[in-house]
């Protein structure tokens, strides 16, 4: 509701026109008597309009006007002058003060009523502007700011991007880094190699090498992503991946041996292809389990997200020993997915680095 404050000492002409304003609803009337009592009241509670008198004892409304305007808070408040003097005379006088309209008394109630309306109507415009402006100077104050937040959110989206796949990267960087800070879990890991890829790099054309790990390692990536699983790093033609970390996932094995056998169907065909070139190539990958530590390792500028302990390396002994085709699972693998996967077992197996003999089994099919 717009509030108007008029300003008038005769207390007749205030009761019409407060009567006539209330009537007409939408519109909060205060009145004041004096020049002083006006300013007084507009410095507590400015009012969106100010019907002014001209004569009246003490200041007049001339000089009320330009009292107002000399104020940063008046310097937009709509001023109506009302008088029954000289109607061409007083109105000069009273756009010189600041007035913004002017009417003659007796005042003609349809053209206060419009006159009222067209500057309540100005003074909303000119409020919307005013505020818009505030909002664009405090979007100007912060958008070095935003800009800079958002271009350190990229550039941690982008590293973070390395290792993990694009949707666990915003999880990341949605909860931010203590995601990503030292702890322990229990995962799945597993480890991919090519066979006969240094044979292979050294007789190929190095075009041929490179072109060979884009498609090798675009196809491994792409299958680890489906499945959820982070990298834990690419070193040419080795591949070490885990699940169950930073996403978990039920049965992190069972995962594990599923994502293994896809790679293994897609890398296959990848193989075949290359052995129509001339190129003799295989494929081993080696699942184990259990439980390890886990964070950011490297330094500025150059982080890796990765995971330590027993079943990180013993997926890598069993890949070593996987001949060509082969998926080599841990005895606690086995004991997951023994129900859900055709495998045979090759007894206990000597692997470097490990104490004694471990039982190993080949994973067949997905049962």
């Amino acid at each position: 509701m717009a509030r108007i404050l008029l300003v008038d000492d005769t207390p007749a002409n205030v009761k019409l026109v407060i009567d006539r304003l209330t009537a007409e609803g939408g519109y909060e009337v205060d009145s004041a008597a004096s020049g002083e009592e006006a300013l007084a009241a507009i410095a507590r509670n400015p009012p969106d309009l100010v019907l002014l008198d001209v004569v009246m004892p003490g200041m007049n409304g001339y000089e009320v006007c330009r009292e107002i305007r000399r104020r940063p808070d008046g310097e937009a408040l709509p001023i109506i002058l009302m008088t029954a003097l000289d109607a061409v005379e007083e109105r000069v006088m009273g756009l010189e003060a600041g007035a913004d309209d002017f009417l003659s008394r007796p005042v003609s109630w349809p053209e206060l009523r419009a006159r009222v309306r067209s500057l309540l109507r100005i003074k909303t415009l000119l409020d919307t502007v005013r505020t818009q402006s505030e909002q664009l100077e405090e979007l100007n104050r912060t958008l070095e700011d935003r800009v800079e937040t958002q271009v350190g959110q990229i550039e941690r989206l982008n590293r973070l991007r390395r290792f993990l796949t694009p949707a666990v990267a915003e999880l990341v960087l949605s909860s931010g880094d203590g995601m990503l800070e030292s702890h322990r879990r229990e995962i799945a890991a597993v480890c991919c190699d090519l066979r006969n890829f240094t044979a292979f790099s050294e007789n190929a054309e190095p075009e041929e090498t490179i072109a060979l790990l884009r498609s090798y390692q675009r196809m491994i990536g792409t299958e680890i992503a489906r499945y959820d699983g982070t990298i834990d790093h690419f070193a040419g033609d080795g591949i070490m991946a885990f699940l169950n970390d930073p996403v978990p996932c039920d049965r992190p094995a069972h995962r594990a041996v599923q994502l293994a056998v896809s790679i293994r169907e897609c890398v296959q065909a990848l193989l075949a292809d290359w052995k129509g070139r001339g190129h003799a190539l295989g494929f081993g990958i080696g699942v184990s389990s259990g439980f390890a530590t886990i964070g950011m390792v490297g330094f500025e500028g150059r982080y890796d997200y990765a995971a330590t302990g027993h079943a990180v390396n013993f997926a890598a002994r069993l890949c070593d020993r996987a001949a060509d085709g082969q998926i080599l699972i841990s005895p606690s693998v086995y004991a997951e997915v023994r129900n859900d996967v055709e495998a045979e077992s090759l007894g206990e197996l000597d692997y470097k680095g490990i104490a004694r003999p471990t039982a190993t089994y080949s994973v067949v099919s997905l049962a």
